[in-house]
């Protein structure tokens, strides 16, 4: 594939110290990016990635100026953004289409906002949409189209008005694999083509593979609040093999570094302590025990130790995919991870082998030590009067430190994984934590 001939020196956009912070309920600081700085140049593809929490889309939106940052500030060809980008498109996850007009019609709102005449405006979405490949589809509906087919008119409608900067917000992740695969190529052989009309693209991923195969460099943020943790340069070739060793090197590089703050493993705790991180400082990852287990049975079965990327290829996986279920893992003390190595304890051993009364007593007892907001819920519901507190105790204290969904998620999860180790349990009509009496030993 011949690579654009565009000068890579000239700068498009930049981020330089982008902070963000939003407010709390209780109208404290909630930071989502903190001191964040990266150019994005003429002729490149950039991608995002890193996992929930990272502040990814945070950050794209405050290079596209839909909202203001707490500090630093964003410039797109040299000037100091104070209002919307002016030289940026964005594509969404969720199409955002208007099911009320036609294909044409959609492709055609954002040279409405700009003033283009009706005249010129067909014109030029007839050629976005032809480039896009839904020729034929003009006059069709949202309705009448296949989710792929309604993501190419989200790619006409931002390449219509001929974008110095493609911004695309996980832009394949609705989408079924194989319809993904087919964009993601045809997104690739249109970049490679002199009037593709956009000079840079920058990604929003959570998906590893998918960042190697699509951008000439990887920024991985690191999560609560989000950093730059690493930036790679992808040398390789177009079209991207991911069968090559040579992309398999780069996946495991990746892989080690969102995983790298879990490789040394966390000193055991007594069970009644509350020392330790707290649940705002390190959320549970989104996990459940049935996931955790199946994964550990998988390891187990084979040795108990797996290269983690060819655990996820032969599983059918994105690597990504299984980056919960490993963080979940690590936490409770079930498994370590050495680099691409995910390696099962003798705690993980006796939790997947053991008969059920002890495989719950074993996670109970893991939960209860290791598990902040468990052990938080554990300790309150310990100190309470009757044994019962209110849900809305533990989402308050949460949302000092998470948006509301993410507050519900942490809470959800810790009552899933309380459950099964019967430390508590959650009463849905009433909205009440309730501790399980454990038997004597």
């Amino acid at each position: 594939m011949t690579p654009r001939t565009l000068a890579r020196d000239t700068t498009i956009l930049a981020a330089e110290h982008l902070t963000k912070a939003f407010t709390t309920p209780d109208g404290g600081p909630l930071p989502v990016l903190d001191d964040v700085s990266f150019e994005l140049r003429d002729g490149e593809i950039v991608a995002l990635l890193g996992k929930s929490g990272s502040g990814k889309s945070t950050l794209l939106r405050l290079l596209a100026g839909l909202i203001a940052p707490t500090s630093g500030y964003a410039t797109y060809n040299g000037v100091r953004l104070r209002s919307a980008n002016p030289g940026v498109a964005m594509v969404f996850q969720t199409f955002a289409l208007l099911p009320w007009l036609t294909v044409r019609q959609n492709v055609e709102l954002g040279l409405e906002a700009r003033g283009v005449p009706a005249t010129e405006r067909r014109a030029r979405a007839e050629r976005a949409i032809d480039l896009i490949g839904l020729d034929g589809f003009e006059a069709a509906y949202p309705k009448e189209l296949s989710g792929g087919m309604r993501q190419r008119v989200g790619f006409a409608r931002a390449l219509v008005v001929e974008p110095d900067a493609l911004f695309m917000d996980e832009p394949f992740s609705a989408l079924d694999v194989l319809t993904a695969e087919n964009l993601r190529s045809e997104l690739l052989a249109l970049w490679a083509r002199d009037d593709f009309p956009t000079r840079a693209m920058l990604l929003v991923t959570h998906n590893i593979e998918e960042a190697v195969l699509l951008a000439d460099r990887v920024l991985v943020l690191s999560s609560n609040p989000g950093k730059i943790q690493a930036e790679l340069t992808i040398d390789l070739e177009r079209p991207r093999n991911r069968r090559t060793a040579a992309f398999q090197e780069i996946v495991d590089d990746i892989y080690r570094i969102m995983t790298g703050r879990e490789t040394e493993p966390e000193a055991p705790r007594p069970a009644a302590s509350t020392s330790g991180p707290s649940p705002n400082e390190q959320p549970l990852p989104d996990a459940t025990v049935g996931g955790m287990a199946g994964l550990l049975e998988i390891v187990v079965a084979r040795g108990g130790t797996e290269d983690l990327p060819a655990l996820a290829h032969d599983l059918n996986f994105e690597v990504d995919d299984l980056l919960p279920l490993v963080d979940g893992a690590t936490m409770l003390g079930l498994a370590t991870v050495d680099e691409a190595d995910l390696t099962v304890t003798d705690e993980g051993h006796q939790f997947v082998t053991a008969d059920i009364l002890t495989t719950k007593e074993r996670f109970a007892d893991q939960a209860s030590r290791r598990a902040p907001l468990v052990r938080a819920i554990t300790s309150a519901l310990a100190a309470s009067i009757d044994g019962n507190l209110p849900e809305g105790f533990f989402l308050d204290t949460l949302r000092r430190a998470f948006s509301d969904e993410a507050a519900r998620r942490q809470l959800d999860i810790a009552i899933d994984w309380g459950r099964y180790g019967e430390l508590f349990d959650y009463d849905a009509n009433s909205g009440q934590l309730i501790a399980v009496p454990r038997p004597p030993l």
